[in-house]
């Protein structure tokens, strides 16, 4: 699970067009940011734009459809665990190819679906296309090609996955409405191949060392960054598990992560049944989805000086109290400023979850243990839709499960305050790979 130090030359397409004075780790930021606009924009804001309709269009119950959702997470969550070592090792771009070309056709399959257990059947395989063409792939990628301006660049790549939420969920919702579940999946299907797969084949490269640069082209902050653990240390599964940090990370996530999915998996029909309107449902999710776009730059411009710890504690705390008070306000506008709010928390928690393990545990084994992480992370948020809909099919509203996913969040929150980097390592094991110039 240790990356190699000597990698393999690679000059994609698209450096020979574009600007030489632009640092090319920029460009792979903006071509990481545009997979994940059309990736995790249809990967994961389509599973709440197909809740009811699926369940309308076929007869399914609630919790039916969401038990999918919940095994559609939970294997892409064990799938992320098992190519972690391999993107150590190898690098993400075979991966993403695959899994680009995967979630596309697994997701057009879903428009041609006729009995609950093909559901069960493409769910799965499109959550194993996701892990691979986005999530940990594309965080290995930024991780390596930059340290010092981390936050900065993922801030950057990362609002992108709102714009695509932003657009992909009003435009599935009035494709369903036009043609149903066929036509929405058909195009957004065809989206995913027809924009991710030139990004991976044309202009991202896995490490900075395969075109003769170095991370951050060379940056060196005047002061130490707080919290910022040994980059260049290797870290074995077995080593990270004996750490506090990891399993203070391991607590905290997946409670966040189970809250924060089964919300915005189950938002669209919470908002559509309260004020009796689809496209007030659908117009929310974009709305948490431009939120947490803003959001995500304002904090990226600040956090790579700040304690990455208390920033996630503290939006978590903010997260928890938006939820409970949606529950007992039902007003319009103060929901859908609530919303908002949620989203500002949302895209940020998310992004500071890698942010916390390339800090603690460094670049060179970061996609083993983020794999790990995000496997936990996932199984659970596959509990958020599944206990969502159960709790709502047994109390016949949504504010007993709100309630009980907001306070798993503040207990998640509180587990992370221990994600503490550990003490310095040895030399030998902390052996930094040769700067390449070019």
């Amino acid at each position: 699970m240790i990356a190699p130090l000597e990698l393999p030359r690679r000059r994609p397409p698209a450096h020979r067009v574009l600007p030489g004075r632009v640092f090319y780790g920029w460009w792979v930021t903006l071509g990481c940011g545009i997979l994940l606009f059309v990736g995790v924009g249809v990967g994961f804001y389509i599973l709440g734009i197909l809740l009811d309709p699926l369940q309308s269009e076929h007869g399914w119950s609630n919790g039916a459809v969401s038990g999918a959702s919940g095994l559609y997470f939970a294997v892409n969550g064990v799938a992320n665990a098992v190519m972690g070592p391999h993107i150590d090792r190898h690098g993400p771009m075979p991966f993403m190819v695959a899994g680009v070309l995967g979630l596309g056709g697994c997701l057009i399959a879903v428009g041609h679906l006729t009995a609950l257990w093909q559901l069960y059947l493409v769910y799965p395989l499109m959550g194993i296309a996701f892990a691979a063409a986005a999530n940990v792939s594309v965080n290995s990628i930024l991780t390596r090609w930059w340290i010092h301006r981390r936050a900065r660049a993922m801030s950057v790549s990362f609002s992108f996955v709102s714009m695509g939420g932003a657009l992909f969920a009003p435009l599935g919702t009035s494709l369903i409405h036009q043609g149903g579940i066929r036509l929405a999946t058909l195009v957004l299907g065809l989206s995913v191949i027809g924009i991710g797969l030139p990004v991976v084949l044309l202009v991202l490269v896995w490490d900075p060392a395969q075109m003769g640069l170095s991370a951050d082209d060379g940056y060196v902050p005047s002061r130490p960054v707080p919290g910022m653990g040994d980059q260049y240390r290797l870290w074995s599964r077995a080593e990270a598990l004996r750490t506090v940090a990891l399993w203070a990370m391991l607590i905290g996530f997946p409670l966040v992560m189970l809250s924060q999915v089964g919300f915005l998996t189950h938002q669209v029909a919470f908002l559509s049944r309260r004020f009796d309107s689809d496209t007030i449902g659908s117009l929310a999710i974009a709305t948490s989805a431009v939120g947490s776009a803003v959001a995500r730059l304002v904090v990226g411009s600040f956090a790579d000086g700040v304690d990455k710890r208390r920033l996630t504690v503290a939006l978590i705390g903010v997260q928890a109290a938006t939820v409970y008070t949606l529950v007992v306000v039902d007003n319009l506008v103060v929901d859908f400023a609530l919303v908002l709010v949620f989203g500002f928390t949302m895209g940020n928690i998310f992004m500071l979850q890698s942010l916390l393990v390339g800090e603690i545990f460094g670049l060179r084994s970061f996609g083993s243990i983020f794999g790990l992480l995000t496997a936990s992370a996932q199984i659970a948020a596959g509990a958020g839709p599944v206990l969502i809909g159960y709790l709502e099919q047994r109390s016949g509203s949504y504010a007993l499960p709100l309630t009980v996913t907001a306070t798993l969040t503040l207990m998640g929150g509180l587990a992370i305050v221990w994600a503490r980097p550990e003490a310095a390592p040895s030399p030998l094991r902390s052996e930094r790979p040769a700067a390449r110039s070019g």
